[in-house]
């Protein structure tokens, strides 16, 4: 994917898969054909990640829809196997007490329920329909970087439990997340959440495809829609140069959306690169004796965030802020500032750098993301790392909209991602925030 950045570049097709650890631990098959001729469907879907598969599948089982899902690149190319597989209870940037302050209690907690109902649900379709994406046990531990943040983070417990009604979570001093999941230098006590859990999300993404195939979708690979109009409450797609006519039209690429290629979602979200790196496998003996002996899934409280994770294999999968811009990101001081913040952490662990890659995350202006629909089109964007989980939810929500079914009336349903006021200056503000984030993260 050498360079390619959403805000330069016209589309994705054509790119390279990343050289990540999933792409390395996945047949994903042979390729699916293009398309190379016209078609009439009821739905056509843009984008082949979980919010596309998982839109598809239900439009094709609950609604009946016929649906034609068109992927630019290959299915896995995008984010949805570029993550850490981290399934968790949260989307967008803004906490419940947030969300609260802002539109009030009652939407906080349906905002709530929505949120956790989707972990529910990526667990469900795991379950029922055999997916085998290696699930970890279940579990996700928000670590303090310091005492500040520690207190905040009681803060945040005590909310969840008298306010939102909470029973999901529990916390933990520093003596007790170093005696009972991991002893990292720069943890000091932790907000656990009992119902998140970690998957190799190119499986689970494999076994989204095959839901969808066995619903009756159609998934074209390599086939770039490059013009949308609508015409006689019909929508006219040109694809790969064939035409498409559909009733409704699902936008569903995130940070891999066409640039310019639908005024819904242009200049409406920042795409953002976070870094990944997996050391080699490393044995038992070694993990435990330096403190890393849970396989829950972790981040911590930094404004700019550190996430990570022992994987299966005993591997150490450890994310975090990779470059602003696009060009820049396969640049190996991503890679050394990541493998220095991991031995913070650890600081006797033995290890070496197998895999390093990249890719892109959608964030909105009001921080939240949205689910809209228009004029029988609909899309989904702004999961700002937490995709995973909520395009399950989302997937089922968009779906609703288009056929005409209530959804509950929250933001994240009912308003369209707002205009960022100076659209082209975004990776300028996007570097400045990381300036500010940076120094604040040193002296808070």
């Amino acid at each position: 994917m050498s360079g390619f950045d959403p805000l330069t570049h016209s589309h994705c097709q054509g790119q390279a898969f990343a050289n990540s650890y999933w792409a390395a631990t996945c047949d994903i098959g042979t390729s699916l054909p293009a398309l190379d001729k016209p078609l009439q469907v009821d739905v056509a879907v843009i984008g082949g990640g979980f919010t596309g598969l998982l839109t598809a599948y239900h439009l094709a089982t609950t609604h009946q829809q016929s649906v034609a899902l068109f992927e630019a690149n290959q299915i896995g190319f995008g984010a949805s196997a570029r993550n850490a597989g981290f399934v968790l209870p949260s989307t967008g940037r803004l906490g419940y007490a947030q969300l609260a302050k802002k539109y009030g209690l009652e939407i906080s907690k349906t905002i709530y329920r929505e949120y956790n109902d989707a972990v529910s649900l990526v667990r469900s379709l795991i379950d029922e329909h055999n997916i085998d994406c290696n699930v970890q046990s279940a579990g996700y531990l928000k670590v303090a970087h310091n005492q500040h943040a520690f207190a905040q983070l009681k803060a945040q417990a005590e909310y969840l439990s008298e306010t939102m009604e909470s029973n999901h979570h529990q916390l933990l001093s520093r003596q007790q997340l170093a005696e009972q999941y991991m002893h990292n230098q720069q943890g000091f006590g932790a907000l656990r959440f009992n119902n998140a859990f970690g998957v190799h999300p190119l499986k689970l993404l494999m076994g989204y495809k095959a839901l969808a195939q066995q619903a009756g979708v159609q998934i074209y690979e390599n086939s770039l829609v490059t013009h949308q109009q609508h015409q006689s409450d019909k929508h006219q797609l040109v694809v790969n140069g064939h035409s498409v006519s559909a009733d409704k039209v699902v936008i569903a690429a995130n940070a891999y959306s066409q640039r310019q290629f639908s005024p819904l979602t242009h200049g409406r979200y920042l795409p953002i690169l976070s870094s990944i790196i997996v050391t080699n496998p490393l044995s038992d003996e070694v993990l435990e004796a330096n403190g890393l002996f849970t396989e829950q899934v972790v981040m911590d409280t930094r404004r700019l965030k550190y996430y990570y994770r022992r994987l299966p294999d005993n591997r150490i999968l450890f994310g975090g802020r990779g470059a602003v811009f696009g060009r820049d990101q396969d640049n190996l001081k991503y890679q050394h500032n990541l493998q220095a913040a991991l031995k913070d952490c650890f600081t006797q662990l033995p290890f070496t750098v197998d895999y390093f890659w990249s890719g892109y995350i959608a964030a909105a202006l009001d921080d939240i993301p949205h689910i809209y629909s228009e004029n029988n089109t609909g899309y989904v964007l702004g999961y700002c790392g937490s995709g995973v989980a909520f395009s399950a939810q989302a997937s089922i929500r968009l779906a609703e909209k288009l056929m005409g079914i209530k959804v509950p009336n929250i933001p994240i349903y009912t308003k369209p991602l707002p205009k960022f006021p100076l659209p082209q200056l975004r990776r300028l503000g996007q570097l400045a925030y990381y300036q500010y984030a940076q120094v604040m993260d040193k002296v808070s």
